[in-house]
Order: structure tokens, then sequence, then C-alpha cells
């Protein structure tokens, strides 16, 4: 299994999850543990491209762009588990259960990302999910992904 040290920084990343800019929705990994938990950074920036129209002198960080980086962070503590498993499975968001969104989040907040690894049966992962900013839980859901092949 390969090991790493944290923080994870976006260079390392890339070198785990398939996503690059500007959907790559994480930029520090803080802590993993194998097949336990991950805990992530997304630092929200004014300059990022949906804020443009989503909404114009009101930027709001859409919801399923939080869900994308809690299932990006969940990602990246199913490739650490699996270690140096070649060929090295892509897994896709096969289903979200029970979203709940509690405040936005705007630009310059800190996104806190946790991830508890739920259940893993025949390759798919259940994460139990949290985001917050500061110590308040802004969104939460449970994500389901599965391994797949790319055409």
């Amino acid at each position: 299994m390969t090991k790493y040290s944290y923080p994870l920084d976006v260079s390392a990343i890339n070198e785990i999850l398939p996503h690059r800019e500007p959907f790559l929705m994480l930029d520090e990994v803080v802590a993993c543990t194998p097949h336990e938990s991950v805990t992530a950074i997304k630092y929200v920036s004014a300059d990022e491209p949906h804020f443009a129209g989503h909404f114009p002198g009101n930027p709001v960080m859409p919801g399923v762009l939080i869900i994308e980086a809690m299932a990006q962070a969940g990602g990246v503590l199913s490739h650490i588990s699996n270690g140096d498993l070649f060929p090295k499975p892509l897994y896709f968001l096969a289903r979200v259960e029970d979203a709940r969104f509690r405040r936005p989040v705007v630009p310059g907040e800190r996104l806190l990302i946790h991830v508890d690894a739920d259940k893993v049966k025949r390759g798919m992962w259940w994460y139990r999910c949290e985001a917050r900013v500061d110590d308040e839980v802004v969104a939460s859901a449970m994500i389901i992904c599965a391994p797949g092949e790319t055409g």
C-alpha cells in the first residue's frame, strides 16, 4: 500500500483522482485512515466559474458541487484504501441519499469535508459525508460510488 504524508496538496490529489480544473473540488487532503475516513478542504474562491451565474451579485456555491466535493473526498479514500491496485479503478457516483443543505456556502469560506466509509460491498463504497464551515454543518449526505469502465 502506498504511504502518504499529510496534508496532500493539489498535485498529490491529481495523482489519486482523475478530476482536473475546473472540476477538481478539493484543495487539500489533511488526513486519511484507509478503509475508515478522510478529511479534505475546499477553499471556496470568488473566481470559480460557476459564481458568474449562481447567482450574479449574490454568489452561492451550488449544492451539487458540495455533493461532488464530498464524493471526490470519498474517491480519495477509496483509492488510498486500494493502495497500488492495478489497473486503478475509476469510481462513479451511483447514488446520493439523504442530502441536506443547512445554509449557503459563499466565496471566502473554507469547506471542511469529512467522509466516513460506511460499508464496501462488491467494490461499491457507501460514504457518510459531512461538510462544515468553521464548526457549523452546512451539508451532509450518504453517497454511494461504484467502480466502472471508461469508454
